[in-house]
């Protein structure tokens, strides 16, 4: 046994699979830093089915070994693959793009890097948390520059045209729920930028216009006004505000307000 199949046994306690050793060219590419090919074939090279190395009911032993070598011995960036992953994967956004396709644009991995150096048509935009919220104002103001931040999916697409566009000047504002995860999640988009100041991000949910909101139109919930970790001041400080009201207030029931605080915010441009 080689090192790293030794210490697999060791930590894990469980025995080596089998047919291991098939898996030892594939970590030899790796760590030679070649490109490799969508997952299913680089398991039809190996001898092996598609879905051995993407689905853990195929070969249990052998998918829970492999997972285990590439979560101890490798890092992301030297796993260089083809991506087959294009559902989950995508970047949407309106009116970022200097572009005359149809809005909203979705771009998938492959499209993605094409659009590093793309012409822009805004340098300020609004990043939208909820899916509906970014189709309803879309409809309503087809012109506004907006990203679908789309709940977690916080994908290594997104992230990295996030990041590209901000390098070229972009500045992002972000609106998402006031409870305890969606402050999270507001806290997550801004440990993405590199340079953005938490101004900016926060403009249109500034702590006291949080707590006002709460007051006036929060609703309750014990699961949705729980805390969750945060570490940034201003995030805290909205935090505290949901927690200790008890009340919670949805992206939706602030359009009124939001509508108005967009227009002004995208004029100061």
């Amino acid at each position: 046994m080689n090192d790293y199949q030794q210490e697999y046994v060791q930590v894990t306690g469980r025995r080596l699979p089998a047919n291991a050793n098939l898996l030892e060219p594939l970590f030899a590419d790796i760590a030679a830093g070649k490109q490799l090919p969508p997952r299913g074939q680089q398991a039809v090279t190996l001898g092996l089915t598609a879905h051995t190395l993407t689905d853990g009911q195929t070969d249990p032993a052998l998918f829970d070994y492999y997972r285990w070598v590439l979560a101890h011995y490798f890092t992301t960036a030297q796993i260089n693959e083809l991506t087959a992953k294009l559902i989950g994967m995508a970047f949407t956004s309106a009116n970022v793009f200097r572009t005359d396709l149809p809005q909203p644009l979705t771009l998938n991995p492959w499209q993605a890097p094409a659009m590093h150096k793309f012409p822009l048509q805004n340098h300020r935009v609004i990043v939208i948390e909820n899916n509906g919220v970014f189709v309803y104002l879309l409809r309503r103001h087809p012109q506004w520059p907006l990203v679908l931040q789309g709940g977690n999916d916080f994908n290594a697409t997104y992230v990295t045209l996030i990041q590209r566009l901000e390098q070229r000047s972009v500045q992002f504002t972000y609106l998402g729920d006031l409870d305890g995860k969606g402050i999270q999640m507001a806290e997550h988009f801004f440990k993405q930028l590199r340079q953005t100041p938490i101004e900016v991000v926060s403009a249109l949910q500034q702590p006291a216009a949080v707590a006002k909101w709460l007051v006036l139109r929060g609703k309750t919930d014990a699961k949705r006004t729980r805390r969750w970790q945060v570490d940034t001041p201003l995030y805290q400080m909205e935090m505290d505000s949901v927690v200790t009201l008890g009340k919670f207030v949805e992206q939706e029931q602030l359009i009124d307000i939001y509508e108005q605080q967009i227009a002004q915010w995208l004029a100061e441009d």
